[in-house]
């Protein structure tokens, strides 16, 4: 969605729609008739429930995910951003996102502005991306940085 803001969009899914989810949601490369099979209906009817879910939004496609330390980039940051001015936040999330290893950027609540996280191949590569690329964007106070030691675990939410 391409809105400034988002409404809670609850929608209702029955026990075919959560086996459904529960199932892609593991593995995005399943086949349908596959997903049929394990919930006892047709393939038609999984595709049509599927489109039915794309179409709510309730899923949003699928992807492939890259492992970003397959590619070389063994260092995962965290920064929180403190801004000179809120009303800057448009133009620095416009400079942030021009900056290739910001791969999330979240507006917060609480002492950040801004939270983003970077992926670096290490950590000089990470203090360049920090003095060259992101202490040089206007509208930005003053900035934290962690680096992450290593990610525990990574879930989708809970389909219930």
């Amino acid at each position: 969605m391409n809105e400034d803001y988002m409404v809670n969009q609850n929608v209702q899914l029955d026990e075919l729609d959560e086996k459904i989810l529960q199932l892609i949601t593991k593995n995005a490369r399943i086949p349908f008739l596959e997903v049929a099979r394990a919930c006892g209906v047709s393939g038609a009817a999984i595709h049509q429930r599927v489109q039915r879910l794309l179409n709510m939004e309730v899923i949003t496609g699928s992807e492939f995910i890259v492992n970003p330390q397959k590619l070389g980039y063994n260092t995962c940051a965290y920064m929180g951003i403190y801004l000179d001015k809120q009303s800057n936040d448009k133009e620095v999330v416009a400079k942030l996102d021009e900056i290739p290893e910001i791969v999330e950027c979240h507006h917060t609540t609480g002492q950040y502005a801004i939270f983003i996280k970077i992926q670096a191949k290490t950590n000089k590569h990470l203090k360049k991306v920090i003095d060259t690329d992101l202490q040089n964007i206007d509208g930005i106070a003053r900035t934290e940085t962690f680096i992450s030691l290593e990610m525990v675990f990574k879930r989708q939410v809970p389909v219930r």
